[in-house]
């Protein structure tokens, strides 16, 4: 059992998010479940994983993209299994399938153009009555760069490129102002036109012209969630993320390293929600965690930057009364997932709820309400308003290089 050194922080917000990739967080998952490898991967199966993370009482739920952390079947004998939708569409299905759980999906930042990322995540916005977000994610594959063309990007330049990206996308989501559809039967238009606005960027990264193809999102700017070191300081400070995802090696060490960055934050003057990574192993149906962990380990070997924690549902509660005493939430990420979210739902969730410690859910709020965040206006939002134009207008995409 892995225990909390007295490190004492603010009171969190309560929240706990769900990582909902494939059969499992565990790359041998797939092997234990006790469905074929394929169903793993099905709508049905999708489907009955974030109603299962709903009831229980998960916040949120994460979508990995296999494209970009190639984890779901790697030493499946049969290629055809590994196919799946990319985790943006995975959670337009779980849109209009939820009530109260906030989706959202990981999306590349530097081989997927923003003009895109921000209309397709404008759209998921729409589909889940403004319960989406963006877990932001920088790739350095290969794979990915000769897909589009282009030389693999690391280092300061991966950096740049994503807080580029966060930035067109924000200000696409504001280049429609909220009232700029007007639907006027009597004169035909449908928009007005001085109420749709070109955002003009032009920098190392992108030339957008805008504006957007669709409205403003629900939420106005979607939540933002990026790993913590991804972006740099001053796009931090600046607010291109509303929330970090802080990890460690041992649970041990998630404490420090969230003192470390909520003070490192202060400094700057930004205040974005921490949320503590933790990869789940639990006891289960007579087989202690950490023989089931070994037998997943013999299939192939769990390699996770994150904190670990192998143990029962008892201890893993107590972990994190601790960690929600100090962190805003907590993403876990379950070995296997049919296996690890049993024991979460069934013992884990309803105790830290008695305790007091998670935030309520409220069905049909948005998720930057679940984060404490108010609805922003759009930044080319005119006071007053300017009277609307006689023309009809149809918005039109921005030019990218």
């Amino acid at each position: 059992m892995s225990t909390l050194p007295a490190i004492h922080g603010p009171q969190g917000r309560g929240l706990l998010l769900l990582e909902l990739d494939g059969a499992g967080s565990h790359p041998a998952a797939w092997r234990v479940t006790r469905s074929a490898p394929a169903v793993s991967l099905a709508p049905e199966h999708l489907r009955g994983a974030v109603l299962t993370a709903e009831s229980a009482g998960f916040h949120a739920a994460t979508f990995s993209d296999p494209g970009l952390q190639d984890t779901a079947l790697p030493d499946q004998p049969d290629p055809g299994t590994a196919a799946r939708l990319n985790a943006l569409q995975r959670a337009a299905f779980a849109g209009p399938v939820t009530r109260s759980l906030a989706l959202i999906p990981e999306v590349d930042t530097v081989y997927t153009e923003p003009f895109h990322v921000s209309t397709q995540l404008a759209s998921l916005d729409y589909v889940s009555g403004g319960r989406a977000g963006w877990l932001v994610a920088a790739s350095t594959s290969a794979a990915d760069a000769g897909a589009v063309g282009r030389d693999t990007v690391r280092g300061a330049r991966l950096a740049r490129e994503a807080g580029d990206s966060i930035e067109v996308s924000r200000r696409l989501w504001d280049s429609w102002e909220d009232d700029a559809v007007i639907r006027e039967v009597a004169t035909g238009r449908y928009l007005d036109v001085d109420k749709l606005h070109y955002v003009d960027v032009d920098n190392d990264n992108y030339s957008v012209k805008g504006p957007s193809i669709i409205p403003r999102p629900l939420q106005g700017q979607l939540p933002v969630l990026a790993p913590a070191g991804l972006l740099t300081p001053e796009d931090v400070a600046a607010g291109a993320a509303d929330a970090l995802l802080v990890s460690a090696p041992a649970p041990e060490l998630l404490a420090a390293e969230i003192a470390g960055i909520r003070a490192g934050l202060a400094i700057g003057g930004s205040e974005p929600a921490l949320i503590a990574e933790l990869d789940v192993v639990l006891d289960s149906r007579g087989q202690t965690a950490a023989d089931r962990l070994a037998a997943l380990n013999g299939h192939t070997a769990w390699q996770s930057p994150r904190a670990r924690f192998v143990g029962s549902a008892v201890e893993l509660t107590e972990l994190l009364a601790g960690v929600l005493a100090w962190a805003d939430g907590v993403r876990l990420h379950p070995a296997v997932l049919e296996t690890d979210l049993e024991e979460l739902s069934q013992l884990v969730l309803p105790e830290l709820r008695r305790r007091g410690l998670l935030a309520p859910i409220t069905p049909g709020a948005t998720f930057r309400e679940l984060l404490g965040l108010a609805r922003p206006a759009s930044r080319y939002a005119t006071a007053p308003s300017t009277p609307a134009s006689a023309a009809s207008v149809t918005p039109t995409a921005g030019a990218e290089n």
